[in-house]
């Protein structure tokens, strides 16, 4: 078992039969403490999502502009997950929101528990939506359920469109599949109808919204998705 998330690793010393013991042990209390966080958020009439990507997908770029967009009418909350620094999390605060830092060390993602903690600190009673942006990581993040509305994973142009093939558990994990960067298609390689066609061979019922957060390019559909996401009772 992975010594760090708990995800069965290669450990080649280890009997199978602990492996999955452990690892089912594991998420079992995660997923007490992600209903804990689900019943706070409902009560508090917050939709709330998980942000999941590889590092350097433009993550926190996306989040800032979202947060400039969403602010005329609606109140934003953020959960930060990095290993180590609060860069992002300053950034998230400059940009208007509320933000908490978790930095997870050797972790390779957020956990329900932390997450909840998290939550205590901030004002949900004021918050229409709760962004938490997960350590950039396609692995680990896809088993750990944090009390979200949905996963959102962000797949930027500069990187292989072939991802939902080589991540499939985070991709079949995730509602929305925002395609980043797109302002920068004319300088690479990288094929949108392709990775369209890999993320629902993955997962067919999957959302994709096509966004630049550098020119605000999809921007007015990824906002009516989230407005549409909020229980109707907060539009």
């Amino acid at each position: 078992m992975c010594t760090i998330c708990g995800c069965s690793g290669y450990e080649p010393h280890s009997p199978q039969s602990r492996l999955i013991n452990v690892e089912q042990s594991l998420l079992s209390r995660n997923n007490q403490y992600a209903d804990v966080n689900r019943k706070l958020l409902a009560t508090q009439n917050v939709a709330a999502f998980n942000l999941v990507s590889s590092p350097g997908s433009g993550k926190t770029s996306l989040l800032t502009e979202t947060i400039k967009a969403l602010h005329t009418n609606f109140q934003v909350v953020v959960i930060e997950g990095d290993q180590q620094t609060d860069n992002d999390a300053q950034r998230i605060r400059e940009s208007g929101a509320q933000a908490i830092q978790i930095n997870t060390g050797k972790g390779c993602h957020l956990d329900a528990h932390a997450v909840g903690h998290a939550l205590e600190k901030l004002p949900l009673d004021k918050a229409d939506f709760a962004f938490i942006e997960n350590v950039g990581n396609l692995v680990c993040p896809a088993a750990f359920d944090l009390g979200e509305q949905a996963k959102i994973v962000i797949l930027s142009v500069t990187e292989g469109d072939d991802k939902p093939l080589k991540y499939p558990d985070m991709f079949r994990a995730a509602k929305l599949m925002l395609i980043n960067k797109i302002d920068l298609l004319p300088y690479v390689d990288f094929d949108i109808d392709k990775s369209i066609e890999y993320a629902r061979r993955i997962h067919p019922e999957i959302e994709v919204i096509q966004v630049s957060a550098k020119t605000g390019e999809g921007f007015d559909l990824w906002q009516t998705w989230l407005k549409n996401a909020k229980p109707s009772s907060t539009v």
